[in-house]
């Protein structure tokens, strides 16, 4: 291939997440410098394409985001505005600070996510980085999810997420010491990670381990 450019195919990168869409990391994949791109597919009408998020809050970058459906049919909500969205729609989101969601109104909805904070050089997040490891945690492959999050955590070794997420793989691995140990920068750091510590089924290894319980409080 040319090193002028590169091709892939939105199937061809498709890994799932968390959340049960399926993510196609079109950056990283084509190595794209300039601006953060990505694609987000919902395999069922009902289920959340793209989460509700805004660009401020949890360490956003702040960025503007274009979305474009490009397959099936989306309903967006967006600051509470609700829009029909179907195959060609484009939903510019201009204000970092504006709440927005898209739920699939058809199955195998797809939407393309462009966005960068206008006036900066473009950096790619510290969740985009993690983001391949939740491939290999759908798969059980708890080594090789962590072996992805050591890394991206001696990048950023105060980040609440990947802290969280290492910590996830780490008690998989029957590494308890060390996932309470990150767990606990974690929420120390971000309140929110101890509520979602109660019910991640990642932690059932380490669930009766007194350390777990009292500092999620379950």
């Amino acid at each position: 291939m040319s090193d002028k450019f590169k091709v892939a195919s939105l199937r061809e990168m498709e890994m799932p997440t968390p959340q049960g869409q399926r993510w196609s990391p079109i950056r990283g994949t084509l190595e794209i410098g300039a601006f953060g791109v990505n694609a987000w597919t919902a395999g069922e009408a009902g289920k959340d394409v793209i989460g509700e998020h805004d660009e401020v809050s949890n360490d956003g970058k702040q960025h503007e985001e274009l979305y474009v459906v490009v397959a099936g049919r989306a309903t967006f909500t967006v600051d509470g505005e609700e829009l029909d969205a179907p195959t060609g729609t484009c939903v510019f989101v201009s204000d970092p600070a504006a709440k927005r969601k898209a739920v699939a109104a058809e199955p195998e909805t797809t939407v393309l996510a462009v966005g960068a904070k206008a006036g900066e050089v473009f950096k790619p997040s510290e969740w985009e980085r993690s983001a391949p490891a939740f491939g290999f945690f759908a798969k059980k492959e708890y080594d090789k999810a962590y072996d992805v999050l050591a890394k991206v955590h001696e990048e950023f070794p105060d980040d609440a997420t990947v802290l969280y997420n290492l910590a996830c793989a780490e008690s998989q691995l029957g590494r308890a010491d060390d996932a309470i140990a990150h767990l606990e920068r974690s929420v120390a750091s971000q309140e929110r990670m101890r509520e979602l510590a109660k019910t991640d089924t990642d932690f059932d290894p380490i669930r009766e381990d007194a350390r777990f319980s009292e500092l999620v409080g379950a």
